[in-house]
């Protein structure tokens, strides 16, 4: 089975037109029909996405069912000289059968169902009623007041006169209307470029003050949060210092102090038990010198 080249009706088929002047938004529409008894996605995309509003720009069709699209242009300075090759396309695909997929996935799981349609943006700006007429209508004018000069002229000689007279008067009038119609026109096309370039200077200011501003910004955010940093940093030296003055100071104590209530330490201890022993060890040997001395000197007396 053949794919058709497009699933829906799109109206305009070809082009999109955006009458002018661009310094507002402007919108034009399009609307999409679904022929088919099935349900149907589209998308649109355009190579301008930054310049245009398009809204819905997807969504879901039922069959036999129509809806219009917005587009919208945003402002800008239109120049007849440069060529917006701007451009839309619109996608569409056959609702598939899985029920779950998501709409933003569909366009990559199923590229070989994408049917594309390609339209083209054409801009038109009406012209002012104060510009010149044509070059070919000023030409036509001349030709026919010649020829009505000419019809004078062979019918007699003083109407041909007054005639040329006249034709001449009136070509000089037309001469100087169409060029007062081009002093005037070119004077508010001046007037136009310098307003444009007054709006363009505004802007530019506009863009720096905001820069400027969001440098200000930034250095103020900054500054807060070293204020935040230095106020944390006080508040821990004062509760540290708090802690300090709560606690009992801590005096210094010599290394040969001894406290004389303090019990005596182990080798006083064991200095007094070995002089202990000695005074012990000393009495019994005195009592026994004088037990030997008293039994001499009692068994002398008895001798």
């Amino acid at each position: 089975m053949a794919k058709p080249a497009q699933l829906l009706n799109i109206d305009p088929a070809n082009e999109l037109k955006f009458m002018g002047p661009f310094r507002t938004a402007v919108a034009s529409y399009m609307r999409l029909t679904n022929p088919t008894d099935h349900d149907i996605f589209f998308k649109i995309k355009t190579t301008a996405p930054k310049k245009y509003c398009v809204r819905p720009n997807c969504g879901l069709l039922e069959p036999r069912e129509s809806q219009e699209i917005a587009i919208v242009l945003q402002p800008f300075i239109f120049d007849s000289n440069e060529k917006n090759k701007h451009k839309f396309m619109v996608q569409s695909m056959v609702k598939p059968d899985d029920e779950e997929i998501n709409l933003e996935d569909l366009w990559k799981k199923y590229p070989e169902k994408l049917m594309d349609s390609k339209l083209r943006c054409v801009f038109e700006c009406p012209l002012d009623s104060n510009q010149p007429a044509p070059a070919a209508e000023l030409s036509t004018g001349a030709a026919t007041a010649a020829a009505t000069t000419a019809a004078a002229s062979a019918a007699a000689a003083p109407a041909a006169a007054t005639s040329s007279k006249q034709s001449s008067s009136a070509i000089s009038s037309d001469s100087g209307a169409q060029f007062a119609s081009t002093q005037f026109s070119a004077m508010s096309n001046e007037d136009e470029q310098k307003s444009e370039a007054a709006l363009l200077k505004e802007m530019k200011k506009l863009r720096d003050n905001e820069t400027v501003l969001r440098q200000e910004n930034l250095h103020l955010r900054e500054k807060i949060l070293q204020l935040h940093m230095q106020v944390d940093g006080r508040a821990k030296e004062e509760s540290s210092v708090a802690a300090a003055t709560k606690s009992p100071p801590i005096q210094s104590v010599p290394a040969n102090y001894q406290n004389p209530y303090s019990p005596p330490n182990q080798l006083a201890r064991n200095q007094s038990s070995m002089e202990l022993i000695y005074s012990v060890v000393a009495a019994v040997v005195a009592g026994l010198i004088g037990i030997l001395l008293g039994k001499m000197f009692y068994c002398d007396g008895n001798k």
